[in-house]
């Protein structure tokens, strides 16, 4: 294939590279507001994909935030692109703060209050790392003898998951909103001064031909 690594990269390096991007994240963060501005679509649409990528950030869908925020740029009708890149507002000195937020607000709405060690007083990594076992026990019991255990991810779900998510879709649609009315001004500003510029260098174009073709003629 034309776009195949030659050689794999190894987990560490795909770890790092995550954890810091090359070039680090100020540089990153550069470039997504660079192709942001840059991008060809109206300034509305431009916010709203905008408005997308953060809404999904917020979510516990990790490893399908791409795939969610084009959808739902799609069903707002904004850039694609705007949300997709939007995503990155999820990094790893981010993902704590957004959990967090989202994990207590919804655990406010649902009207309960959940202890940091849970049901079963384990904690919130211990309760990541349990379900993941208890899925995959699940799976491999499908095949075999084995008999299910739903217990840990049960507790999973309704201790992190669920007030995850009702926290997440509603502490995401308030920054997505706010984030929408940020960026919207200075994007159509930002377009308004590229247009300018762009008039003014057909403006020059035309008056250096224009001078040009009169220096052709008086020579002849």
């Amino acid at each position: 294939m034309v776009f195949k690594r030659r050689e794999r990269r190894p987990w560490w390096n795909v770890i790092a590279r995550f954890l810091w991007p090359k070039g680090g994240w100020t540089r990153a963060l550069h470039y997504i507001s660079h192709r942001l501005r840059r991008l060809s679509d109206p300034p509305h649409r431009i916010a709203r994909g905008i408005l997308a990528g953060v809404l999904v950030t917020f979510t516990p869908f990790f490893g399908f935030h791409f795939i969610l925020a084009a959808a739902v740029a799609w069903i707002v009708r904004g850039n694609i692109i705007a949300a997709m890149l939007t995503t990155f507002m999820g990094n790893p000195f981010t993902f704590f703060l957004i959990g967090a937020l989202s994990i207590r607000t919804g655990e406010f709405i649902l009207g309960k209050k959940v202890s940091i060690e849970g049901e079963l007083g384990r904690s919130l990594g211990g309760k990541f790392i349990y379900a993941w076992r208890d899925m995959q026990h699940n799976i491999v019991s499908a095949f075999t003898d084995a008999e299910a255990d739903w217990e840990n991810l049960s507790a999973f779900y309704h201790e992190v998951f669920l007030p995850y998510l009702i926290g997440g879709l509603v502490c995401g649609a308030a920054a997505g909103v706010t984030c929408y009315y940020f960026s919207l001004p200075i994007i159509r500003a930002y377009k308004s001064r590229r247009k300018g510029r762009l008039k003014d260098r057909i403006r020059k174009f035309g008056r250096n031909a224009a001078a040009r073709a009169d220096a052709l003629r008086k020579g002849d």
